[in-house]
């Protein structure tokens, strides 16, 4: 069957954002690449890639994990927002899409237990996170071969991780010229590690209660929010993941909604008292990591609207269903929800369009999302334009440092 249009529902409604209107309600979710430069500079590839997914649309673009600091993690093809090259690397890019129109946040994120150990240690950086409780076996093999094994973060440890993040706010919005940074608080990565039962068995401060293990994050929260204004600033979350260690929603110790909702409850005490963030990004259940849940129970994620009265951005799965039927119903059950799509946003350069008067979409090619080069990254054609093969000019093309 063809896709149908949706051209008629609240998904091409105009919304505003923190201090931004978008002309429709769809979000480019955060996906990571790996095609940037050595030293985490973005290239001219990254700034074709959003630029050509910018055009016709007039939505939100949120670009890939960038690390807040060397500590926050160090892979190749990475971006980074820690020095000023660093953000100003990301000003041509932030330039080219709010010339099409359309908005762009950046999604800041920290490692934790999920760094790479051998890579850090190269760096001379320890390998730190919330509790010294390596995600599985392997990645304790891991950090054992290199010589870096996992420790608990001191307290001050967690204030400079709280400091990066706040710099990293700084130099996106106030340097690079993004319109919202997201923190990355979810996906078992630093964050959401301190939150989770599994990952964190702290007896301090950052640790033991539902209110200790939110701790972290709202500090995070309110640092940011300080420093460039809740307008600028959203956070995803993921409270049924599984993926890395997450304790997901079978628990024996904890269920996901006793402990996000406070953490919903206390970012929306902040909005009533006028300090309400620009959006809250919340990965549906029925995804883990970028994968479909096919098997196993379906959960859902009601009680989140339910709780946090701002704006919404539900991820996860939404085109995989030929009559797109629950992207209809969440974006048409109120007024303040946004759709996120990945996958098949890198296949679909011109998606909003696709979506707008139901035209067929490309199918994703998932062993190009992490391989260098341009094959796979822009060579998708728009509708009715044939996809670049390897041997053309474009995929040929060297990423070149936007500084």
């Amino acid at each position: 069957m063809s896709p149908p249009p949706l051209a008629d529902t609240n998904l091409f409604k105009p919304i505003k954002v923190g201090n931004v209107t978008l002309k429709n309600r769809l979000a480019f979710a955060p996906t990571t690449r790996l095609r940037n430069a050595e030293g985490g500079i973005a290239t001219t590839l990254v700034q074709k890639h959003y630029e050509d997914r910018a055009e016709n649309n007039g939505g939100l673009l949120i670009a890939e994990a960038s690390f807040v600091s060397p500590q926050a993690g160090l892979f190749p093809g990475v971006p980074m927002i820690h020095t000023e090259e660093q953000a100003k690397a990301w000003k041509p890019i932030t330039d080219s899409v709010h010339a099409k129109g359309s908005a762009i946040a950046l999604q800041i994120w920290y490692l934790g237990r999920a760094s790479y150990p051998a890579i850090l240690k190269a760096a001379g950086l320890p390998m730190l996170a919330p509790s010294a409780i390596y995600m599985d076996e392997e990645s304790e093999k891991a950090a054992i071969e290199a010589g870096n094994p996992l420790k608990a973060m001191t307290t001050d440890d967690i204030h400079q991780l709280i400091e990066d993040f706040k710099q990293a706010a700084i130099k996106a919005i106030k340097i690079a010229g993004f319109d919202f940074i997201e923190l990355h608080s979810a996906h078992m990565y630093a964050l959401c590690q301190f939150i989770d039962i599994n990952s964190n068995k702290r007896t301090d401060e950052y640790g033991g209660s539902i209110e200790k293990r939110a701790k972290l994050v709202l500090e995070v929260v309110d640092a940011v929010c300080e420093a460039v204004g809740p307008e600028h600033v959203g956070i995803r979350f993921s409270p049924y993941v599984t993926w890395q260690g997450g304790s997901g929603a079978d628990s024996p110790l904890l269920h996901p909604i006793a402990q996000y909702s406070y953490i919903f409850s206390e970012l929306e005490r902040r909005g009533k008292e006028g300090k309400r963030i620009a959006y809250v990004h919340n990965i549906e259940a029925r995804v883990g990591r970028g994968i479909d849940v096919k098997d196993g129970p379906e959960h859902s994620s009601e009680w989140v609207r339910q709780i946090w009265k701002g704006v919404l951005i539900r991820a996860g799965g939404y085109l995989h269903q030929p009559d797109y039927a629950n992207l209809i119903k969440d974006v048409n059950d109120n007024d303040r929800t946004l759709i996120g799509v990945s996958r098949y946003y890198t296949s679909n350069p011109d998606l909003a369009e696709r979506l707008k008067k139901g035209l067929e979409l490309s199918p994703y090619e998932r062993d190009n999302f992490y391989s260098p080069g341009n094959y796979g990254y822009n060579t998708y054609g728009k509708s009715g334009e044939k996809n670049l093969d390897k041997d053309s000019d474009v995929a040929k093309e060297v990423a070149v440092p936007l500084v």
